[in-house]
């Protein structure tokens, strides 16, 4: 068991917020998408996605497209989607099922789903050809409770270590189990950045969110990971309540075998860069957010539930999807309005209080990340 601190016992004081340029700027997103997006491992789906041998899906962001698929033995593989003859592109639809080959359309050459290149019409001409030296160029790709996970950087921190604080703590949530029930985008005007760190705190609930302050009281937050790229902890369940739903009732069946204690509890957490992760006893939420410009975002969110609740007359994820999507606009518009802000040339970097220690710490994550 992990040891959870109240939220304001981690404070480190002075702590100040990020200086304008690093809202507003396209030279700093330049550089976040070199040090950051292009070097940590980035969330791109769930498993079940590629749940057969054949299935692919397109991973495309950054400025790189890459090819996401079972292997006809079943081994999760990434490719990036560039022939090695002339670096065209081979697949174009964003998702689908591969024949058992995966062929470029510019010259025919044919590779196996296991990356290996087959066929290369008229190359037994070419001198010193040697088909073995031209697979695919592999992405570094792993699955974690049934979330996939890619690198664009070929040399990355070897997951289980990037990850290390966080790779059985959720076990008992059942997560790798759980059934996707819907999914929803949201165009943010906001930097990326200002949506990870609202997330991070509720100093802002009692103003912005009156159905979540009814379920979870602002202050009731307590961490146990409070520094460093994973952080987070739990808020507790209002008495009365069995869930963060709209009228406080569950909305299925428990996600695992939870004690009294996170029965009565809603887990929160974020993963350095991009991703954060809701645990509730009846259902998971996830987002992910992914930068457009230095002012805008998109964010991806999923909701999950135990496959008993699925299709069951008894339950339906409907007053969870309601009132995260109630809660996330309010968000979404809050971090617009202080994109405004942080944009004014007036504006200067203020001091976080004790309850922000989570996205203080997560800015020092942060700075640490992009070396400053």
């Amino acid at each position: 068991m992990t040891s959870f601190l109240r939220t304001t016992t981690t404070f480190i004081p002075g702590a100040r917020t990020l200086p304008g340029e690093y809202y507003s700027s396209e030279g700093v997103l330049d550089d976040e998408t070199e040090r950051i997006f292009r070097q940590r491992w980035l969330w791109v789906a769930r498993a079940s996605r590629v749940e057969r041998p054949g299935d692919y899906f397109l991973y495309e962001r950054f400025g790189e497209s890459i090819i996401v698929l079972r292997d006809k033995s079943g081994v999760l593989r990434a490719f990036y989607n560039v022939c090695r003859h002339r670096g065209t592109r081979m697949c174009a639809v964003p998702q689908g099922q591969l024949s058992g080959t995966i062929q470029c359309p510019y010259h025919a050459w044919t590779y196996s789903t296991d990356g290996r290149l087959l066929g290369a019409p008229h190359m037994q001409e070419a001198e010193n050809f040697d088909k073995r030296d031209y697979s695919l160029h592999a992405a570094p790709v792993r699955e974690w409770e049934g979330f996939i996970f890619v690198s664009l950087s070929q040399n990355p921190v070897p997951f289980d270590e990037a990850f290390a604080t966080v790779i059985n703590r959720f076990e008992r949530f059942n997560l790798s189990r759980l059934v996707t029930v819907e999914r929803r985008e949201y165009d943010v005007h906001a930097n990326w950045k200002l949506i990870l760190q609202n997330y991070n705190e509720c100093l802002h609930c009692p103003t912005i969110h009156p159905e979540l302050s009814r379920v979870l009281p602002y202050q009731s937050g307590a961490n146990d990971l409070h520094a460093g790229e994973q952080l987070g902890g739990y808020m507790q369940i209002t008495e009365g309540n069995e869930s963060a739903t709209m009228d406080g009732r569950a909305c299925g069946v428990p996600i695992g075998e939870l004690s009294a204690d996170d029965r009565r509890r809603a887990f929160y957490y974020t993963f350095f860069p991009n991703m954060m992760l809701s645990v509730h006893p009846d259902y998971v939420n996830y987002y992910s957010v992914w930068p457009i410009d230095a002012k805008r975002s998109t964010v991806v969110t999923e909701w999950l539930q135990h496959p008993d609740s699925v299709g069951s007359a008894d339950w339906s994820p409907k007053g969870a999807i309601d009132f995260w999507d109630t809660v996330n606009r309010q968000d979404w518009h809050i971090c617009e309005v202080s994109q405004l802000g942080v944009s004014s040339r007036m504006y200067q970097p203020g001091p976080f209080s004790p309850l922000e220690s989570i996205p203080a710490a997560w800015d020092r994550a942060y700075l640490a990340a992009m070396g400053r």
